[in-house]
């Protein structure tokens, strides 16, 4: 009976300290990015329009989301060409980190979503994961690069929105349908917009 009951804490020993270990040394994959500005330029033959988001403590903090429109309104029956998105960590002003180029690094695990309401205006992507790896021929869309094709006068909202680990494959997901993509938001912005 005292072999038993020795063995059974040694066994219970070997496995409290192998958990301790694991606990020690988390494995994170793909931990969600800290995004504290968003920057992207609408541009056009009839002007620029720049939309810029700030938050110091991340877009998932609790202090507000100050967004700004620099140049005016959109123009109607316009394309609007977007070939760049800047997206900083400036929670350490010592360190800015520049997160849009950790989307191209791991571009088949990103993906950003525009969705429109009120605005008579559609958005298109212009990029894929092959223009940001040399290694990869994928079409599936990233969304650091498109364009956005203004209609009529009209008032409404443009939300930012920047999936990671997402399912690209999901039915929609390619043509920018959110629904069904999954995966988890690492920020997501809405800009008040106005096409005159």
């Amino acid at each position: 009976m005292k072999t038993f009951k020795l063995s059974l804490l040694v066994i219970a020993t070997a496995l409290f300290f192998s958990c301790d270990d694991d606990d020690d040394n988390p494995v994170q994959i793909n931990p969600e990015e800290l995004i504290t500005s968003v920057t992207l330029v609408l541009e056009s033959p009839s002007g620029n329009v720049t939309l810029s988001a700030t938050d110091v403590d991340g877009f998932e903090g609790p202090s507000p989301v100050v967004t700004t429109t620099n140049g005016g309104n959109l123009q109607a029956n316009t394309t609007y060409t977007v070939t760049s998105i800047s997206l900083l960590d400036s929670s350490d002003p010592n360190d800015i980190e520049n997160i849009t180029d950790e989307i191209e690094e791991e571009a088949d695990e990103h993906q950003f979503f525009y969705q429109i309401s009120g605005l008579d205006a559609t958005a298109s992507y212009t990029d894929s994961e092959a223009d940001y790896d040399d290694d990869s021929d994928s079409d599936l869309p990233v969304g650091l690069s498109f364009t956005l094709v203004t209609g009529d006068a009209s008032s409404g909202t443009f939300t930012l929105t920047l999936r990671h680990e997402l399912d690209k494959e999901a039915a929609g997901v390619d043509e920018g349908d959110i629904t069904n993509a999954g995966g988890e938001t690492d920020t997501s912005v809405t800009w008040n917009l106005v096409i005159e």
